[in-house]
């Protein structure tokens, strides 16, 4: 069945967690007529008294709407719902938008299982937590043929904030989350680290919080230095060697260590440093270790 013999105003939500039923939220305060289902039944009572229909099954709820977005923990889990037999029947010619969070690897996989079904996929994430859903602080990336993204950008606009289609390839939507979320979690890993080592010698949290944003404040133009180090292979460490900061580094072992708390993070990144250094490159900006990284 064509995409087109249905009211584009129409929308279904797959997954019914935090973020799936911020979405379907926002469907509904947009005014469109959202269908809603869930594996694990009764998390739908506060959508339906919005609005909302509750589908029986997954196949009736694919069947409602020409646009089915579904958020769900991984791409297991979308699988499980997507690939039944009867799901995928009922999805040929319509369109799925996947904002389940997973790999590059899965995005492509799934995308192919789709054109194989005659089923039209734009992979998809979600940058910003729930309660940004509806906002214009929301974030969402999506990737996948350009006309799908187009068709039902009206729709998917009813979710708030941007949203930024990234090319064709299906998979550069889970790139950009893969990458993101490696920064966000690194650096609550080195913050949560950070505060053990404060609480050790005596200063608070809430204490330490002032001079922890500020050392946030220095990191975004430093991104866009070292993004253009890493594409151009310049590394300068013109402000910073790595010999430097591989000093630095180990103060923060040793005072951790000192105290008894876990410094594996630190020491790794230390000896990233250094093998740097031992490969002849002590004068560059610790960015070069992208270079190491990428070593196979």
């Amino acid at each position: 069945m064509s995409t087109h013999t249905h009211d584009p105003a129409t929308v279904t939500v797959l997954g019914l967690g935090p973020m799936g039923r911020a979405l379907a939220g926002a469907f509904l305060a947009a005014g469109l007529a959202t269908t809603v289902w869930n594996r694990t039944p009764g998390r739908d009572a506060d959508l339906l008294a919005r609005g909302a229909h509750a589908a029986a099954t997954a196949r009736e709820a694919v069947a409602a709407s020409a646009l089915t977005v579904v958020c769900v923990v991984n791409y297991d889990a979308s699988d499980a719902i997507l690939r039944e037999d009867d799901v995928t029947a009922a999805l040929k010619g319509r369109t799925v938008v996947n904002l389940s969070a997973d790999t590059p690897a899965r995005a492509r996989d799934t995308a192919a299982w789709a054109e194989r079904h005659g089923i039209r996929y734009l992979d998809g994430a979600i940058m910003t937590p729930a309660p940004s859903i509806g906002t214009p602080d929301a974030v969402f990336l999506h990737s996948g043929p350009r006309e799908v993204y187009d068709e039902h950008r009206p729709v998917l606009a009813a979710l708030g904030g941007t949203h930024t289609h990234l090319g064709e390839n299906p998979s550069r939507a889970a790139v950009y989350d893969i990458a993101l979320l490696d920064v966000f979690w690194t650096a609550m890993a080195g913050y949560a680290h950070a505060l053990a080592v404060a609480r050790a010698e005596g200063v608070s949290g809430r204490e330490l919080a002032p001079f922890a944003q500020g050392i946030a404040a220095i990191l975004p133009p430093l991104f866009e230095e070292f993004a253009g180090d890493a594409d151009d292979g310049t590394y300068s460490g013109a402000i910073n060697p790595i010999t430097s900061a591989a000093s630095t580094m180990t103060h923060v072992v040793h005072a951790s260590e000192a105290h008894g708390i876990d410094a594996t993070l630190m020491r790794a990144i230390e000896g990233q440093a250094r093998r740097v250094i031992a490969l002849g490159h002590g004068d560059d900006g610790f960015i070069r270790v992208t270079d190491l990284l990428s070593r196979r």
